[in-house]
């Protein structure tokens, strides 16, 4: 590739370095992602969102960097004995960002909203049977049956606690201002959508007492007064404004650019999320042609996960996987079930009589690629390269992931501005546990983007959950995978660990999703 190329020859550091303000010792610069066109982590999954959200909100549960789950907002809990009512008491100092206290009521308020849209939230309210807050420091957890998992479940950062005014009354209506109470105030003001973000340390804040600061668990100490957010969607820039100083950290570079950045000796490139980046084709089920579970099959066997990797991170072999399918290879739940036809065939045209067979007419199908996020645009062309030799009229659309994220939650049909296919990468711990995991859900139109329709996928999840060993849970993973195959909700296109990348006097970087506490400059 001509940008490959570009890259690799060092012209990077020669570049004018952009007119952007220098970093000061009281403000942290941080190149995210992408804009964070949605502020509501509850509404959608996409990355710049749940890094805004560590930010400016807080859970009741944090997971540290074993992913088990330590009290955050909480003081503690006790479970009655027939384990079926938990008792949650909110620990002191609690603030949201207008300075009114955190109740639990606020508490009810926001997981009620959750159970009913986040995919892991929706298989909690299964075992929930009431929310109440019997005075302000206190939040009752009554469950139809004993679930385990409800720490777990509140350590999500989805699972955030907004004030109760705050929580929109049709649950699936998306937020439009933030109020949290977590370590850093978002600055509306300062806002220039597709541009910037702007953070200011909330003096309110009461970090917990006790703990040892651990992805999102511990003591959340903000060290910045201030923290911006500079959206630059050319990777040159970036790399340059970051070499120059000009900016702090950059959340995710380039993979090309990293030996670059390494040999300035002032940057260093460090994998923090453990989990992983999968790719990820993503179907809509809802309109013709991939309401038919042989043309999705058929897509499935064409596409090969090595041929994806190398154009997302080949000049990294060794962050690269494949034979990926559920789960992380090598994590506790994943399995080889399957995992050949991640391989691909050599020649995707000889799909095209099967094709026919399978119903399609040679309708055309609307593609997103989220252009800006080289990550995503490099599996997103090899993909639909395929597409077309398989024999699929493609019509691509190339956007900027923000606007994909905004796109991808229309349920229009596709000629009236939804989709056929997008692209992305699923992170965290849904990487490694079916629960957590938003492309398994299977309720139709009130599942994640893509609405498929799995009652089997949907009750092996709860089999999971009631599963009473590891052993049992790994059995239960198998058949998932098996079920993956044959449903196929999307394609699984390999995976790769991404790296962060900042100036070397930052220290105190947490493990995990880019978060912005704990960051110190020495």
């Amino acid at each position: 590739m001509k940008r490959r190329a570009f890259m690799a020859s060092g012209a990077v550091t020669a570049l004018a370095a952009p007119t952007i303000a220098r970093a000061t010792t009281s403000t942290l610069k941080h190149i995210p992602i992408s804009d964070p066109t949605s502020l509501d982590p509850v509404w959608t999954t996409g990355d710049p969102t749940r890094n805004f959200s560590l930010a400016v909100y807080d859970t009741l549960y944090g997971n540290d960097a074993s992913f088990t789950p330590q009290p955050q907002m909480a003081a503690g809990h006790t479970l009655s004995a027939d384990k079926r009512t938990w008792t949650i008491t909110l620990r002191d100092g609690l603030k949201f960002h207008d300075n009114a206290p955190v109740t639990a009521a606020d508490c009810v308020a926001s997981l009620r909203r959750w159970i009913q849209v986040d995919p892991f939230g929706v298989i909690v309210a299964r075992y929930v049977d009431s929310f109440a807050a019997p005075n302000d420091k206190t939040l009752v957890i009554r469950l139809k049956q004993p679930f385990a998992l409800i720490p777990t479940a509140l350590a999500l950062y989805s699972s955030c606690i907004m004030p109760a005014h705050q929580v929109p009354a049709n649950p699936r209506d998306q937020i439009t201002t933030a109020i949290g109470s977590g370590p850093f105030v978002y600055k509306a003001s300062e806002r220039v959508p597709g541009a910037k973000v702007v953070f200011e340390k909330f003096a309110g804040y009461v970090p917990r007492s006790s703990g040892t600061p651990s992805f999102m668990a511990g003591p959340k100490v903000a060290h910045f007064d201030r923290v911006e957010w500079t959206v630059i969607t050319d990777s040159a820039t970036s790399a340059a404004a970051l070499e120059s100083g000009e900016q702090d950290w950059w959340a995710f570079p380039d993979i090309d650019l990293l030996a670059t950045l390494r040999a300035t000796g002032k940057i260093r490139t460090r994998i923090t999320d453990v989990t992983g980046e999968v790719g990820c084709l993503r179907f809509n089920w809802l309109y013709p042609p991939f309401d038919k579970p042989e043309i999705r099959r058929l897509v499935l066997r064409a596409m090969n996960q090595k041929e994806v990797m190398a154009a997302v991170a080949g000049s990294e072999p060794s962050i690269i996987k494949t034979d990926v399918g559920l789960f992380v290879p090598g994590t506790p739940m994943a399995s080889t079930t399957g995992v050949a036809v991640t391989h691909g065939v050599k020649d995707p045209a000889s799909l095209k009589p099967e094709l026919e067979k399978a119903g399609y007419k040679g309708e055309k199908i609307t593609v997103l690629v989220g252009a800006n996020i080289p990550i995503i645009n490099s599996e997103g062309l090899v993909a639909v390269d395929v597409l077309k030799k398989m024999g699929f009229n493609v019509e691509l659309d190339e956007l900027d992931f923000g606007t994909v994220i905004q796109r991808r939650a229309s349920q229009k049909p596709p000629a009236q501005g939804g989709w056929n296919i997008f692209f992305t990468f699923l992170g965290g711990i849904g990487n490694i546990m079916p629960l957590a995991n938003p492309a398994i859900e299977g309720n139709g139109r009130k599942a994640w983007y893509g609405w498929p329709t799995m009652p089997a996928m949907d009750k092996l999840a709860t089999d999971w959950m009631n599963a009473p060993d590891v052993a049992a849970q790994q059995k239960i993973c198998e058949q998932m995978q098996h079920l993956l195959w044959q449903d196929v909700p999307y394609v699984p296109l390999g995976m790769y660990q991404q790296p962060t990348a900042y100036r070397t006097y930052l220290k105190d970087i947490r493990m995990g999703f880019p978060q912005m506490y704990g960051v110190r400059r020495v």
